[in-house]
Parts: C-alpha cells; structure tokens; sequence
C-alpha cells in the first residue's frame, strides 16, 4: 500500500471536501460531496451520538445514494450545517427527484465542542451558515488540523484537528479516510509525543516517531469530559462500486481504525461514527476477497487520518489545551 498523490480522502476521484469556521464561536463545519450522488451507510458504536437522516442510510430503505456528508461542531446545533449544504445543492439542481422536486439527501453528525472557550451566545444559529459556506469551498485540495469541524476539537489531552489520508491498494482501488477528532481518550501515549497509530503510519506523515512505551495496560483511564462531550465522526469513501450493504460492513471495518489510535475509544461519552462511501467508479475485481481487502485498508487509514488531525491541529490564544505542535515540535 501507499498513499494516494494527495493523501487526501479525495484522492478518490470525483469527491470534494469543504471547510468553514467561526474563530468567534472557535467551530466549524466539514462537507464532503461528490461529482453525482454515491452510496452511503453508516455505522454507529459511541455511547452518545448526534446524527441526521442516518435511518435512511439502512440497506433496506428507499433512497440508496446521497448528495453529501457533513460533519459538523456544535453538538445538536451543528446538526444545521446540513440545512445550509442542502439549501446549496437544491440551488445546483441536486437532490432526490420527487416529481418536479429535487430533495438533496445530506445525512450529518456533529461532535461536543460547546466547552471549549469560544463564544456560544449566538442570536441566530450559525451552522447553516457555516454549512453553506463548506459547501461553496469544496474542493479537491483541503488543509488539516485546526479547519472545518476539527476547529474547536479537543481530545483527552490535547486539541483535536481534522485529519485525512489515503491509501492505493494493489488492485488498482482507492480508499480514503476524513475524521474530526473529539475523543474523551488520547491519540498519543502518555504525556508522550508519539501516536497510537505509529504501525499504520506511511511516509513520515505525522512524525516519523514509531511507537514507544512503555504503556500500563493495567492503567485506568481518566475521563476528563462529561457524557455527550466527546466523540470521534468520520467517513471512509473508495472508488470501488459498493451496495449499500457493503458499505456498511466497510463502515463497521473501519471502527477499527478508531480503536487502534484512540485510547480508549467507543466509551460510553463518546459518539463515535463512520460513514462510509462508495463512487462506484471501478468494478471490484474479485467480489469474494476484495472487501475484506477494502475493510483492512479502511481501517489503517482511518487510523492514519485520526493521528493526522492531532498532529497538524494549530497552537491559538487562549486554548483550552496545547496543540501537538506546541508541545512536542522543535
């Protein structure tokens, strides 16, 4: 494996991913879309999610294929940046044709970050603003860290970020990953520069620093947020042609990606999410053993864009906590 040119979920052809922010509120909101709608499905493993039209990504329901994806700050306010990607994509003729309608389906998520120092005394709710305004940016080219709904992330010890990456898998397919980090545990050991995710990591491309110990496995975790503060929301996307049914389990795969670069993860305060999404741009070359392959790599670099957000978050006045940068950059 390898990453893909950008190391960007968006190296799987045809996505584009947006970003805005609110530096006042210290939010922000993240939307990914592709050149027509794709198939989508989530899975769901956190104690305490916060989700938008994500009944009707089951195998089973009508609507096969979305618009977009957002992922968003702001806790249950957040939940509006997918109003303002709709509004935007009904502006482009997008949408679910119903008659003479167009609906955009923009399934959603959002994470806890009402606590971090920013100013939530609003008279208006700024995320439909701020969705719309991810939605104008889209691009192929994003920047990391302290963008879109990793602004005001924190995680156990340190800021949380917004993190991508990428991998080309042997067989010619692509897969990517988009996480906004928020997690009640750490992505790091200890008070320790070095990721969780170090076996998975390619090219240097949050540090270089291995893997290093040693780690108490015995130790107890601390929670140092309430329930409902935390969680971790991402989107795994390949260019493969996938039912909804298999994207699911990819979703359920890249759990795993969570786990091996949060610890702990999947708590009970946590919201923990993935979407998946499939283009459908190549057939799979063989149906029995490729998602299995797929669901490997979904991990790994699930894993790789966690650790990505953390590492590339940006130190600003009055944090809350150190950004990675500050503290462990020389």
């Amino acid at each position: 494996m390898k990453p893909g040119a950008r190391n960007l979920i968006t190296d799987v052809a045809g996505l584009r991913v947006g970003n805005a922010e609110d530096a006042v509120v210290r939010t922000g909101a993240t939307v990914l879309l592709a050149d027509r709608p794709f198939t989508a499905a989530v899975q769901i493993m956190g104690g305490a999610p916060g989700t938008r039209e994500t009944d009707l990504l089951a195998p089973d329901k009508l609507v096969q294929e979305v618009d977009a994806l957002v992922l968003s700050g702001g806790s249950a306010f957040g939940l509006d940046a997918a109003s303002g990607v709709a509004d935007g994509l009904r502006g482009m003729g997008r949408g679910f044709a119903v008659g003479d309608v167009r609906v955009p389906i923009v399934p959603a998520a959002i994470l806890f970050d009402l606590l971090n120092g920013g100013d939530k005394v609003w008279d208006e709710n700024p995320y439909k603003r701020l969705g719309h305004a991810a939605l104008d940016r889209a691009g192929a080219e994003f920047a990391l860290g302290s963008v879109g709904a990793g602004y005001g992330a924190l995680t156990g010890n340190l800021k949380g970020g917004l993190g991508s990456a990428s991998v080309v898998l042997d067989n010619g397919m692509i897969v990517g990953a988009l996480a906004a980090v928020n997690a009640l545990g750490h992505v790091t050991l200890g008070d320790g520069p070095t990721f969780w995710a170090a076996p998975w990591e390619l090219g240097g491309e949050f540090g270089g620093l291995g893997l290093s110990g040693p780690f108490m496995p015995s130790d107890e975790p601390s929670s140092v947020k309430r329930m409902g503060e935390a969680t971790t929301i991402a989107i795994i996307a390949t260019d493969a042609t996938l039912d909804q049914a298999q994207c699911q389990r990819l979703a359920s795969a890249a759990h795993d990606g969570i786990a091996r670069a949060i610890v702990p993860s999947h708590t009970p305060f946590d919201g923990d999410l993935v979407f998946a999404a499939a283009t459908g741009e190549k057939t799979l070359p063989n149906p029995q053993t490729d998602p299995f392959v797929l669901g490997h790599a979904a991990a790994c670099c699930l894993a790789r864009a966690i650790a990505r957000a953390v590492y590339e978050a940006s130190p600003m006045p009055t944090d809350l906590q150190p950004a990675w940068r500050a503290r462990f950059r020389r």
